[in-house]
């Protein structure tokens, strides 16, 4: 068995401050041609009830890869949509039974 297949994917992401935070992968699409990376923080906080991803876009500039935040509205959207899509399906299994049919 192909043991990167859980492996987790990780990046140290820098913010507007210069501050260096490191970033889990939690998904991936593509969406209108491009590719899309769904992030939460390494260290994640015990107390936080949830917690909330970030959406980043691959683009290559002057030969590097990078990611960079969404800027347009409608494509954080759309792209948001497929995410949340994406996880709650991952996510099925810890709903409760349904009561249909009971009587």
């Amino acid at each position: 068995m192909d043991n990167a297949a859980f492996e987790s994917e990780y990046y140290t992401l820098t913010d507007e401050e210069g501050t260096e935070i490191e970033f889990e992968v939690i998904g991936t699409c593509e969406y209108k041609g491009q590719e899309y990376y769904a992030m939460i923080p390494a260290e994640l906080d015990a107390d936080a009830a949830e917690c909330e991803y970030v959406i980043l876009k691959k683009v290559t500039e002057d030969g590097e890869d990078m990611l960079v935040t969404l800027d347009d509205d409608d494509e954080f959207d759309d792209v948001a949509d497929i995410f949340d899509d994406m996880f709650a399906t991952d996510l099925d299994y810890d709903l409760p039974p349904s009561d249909a049919g009971k009587k």
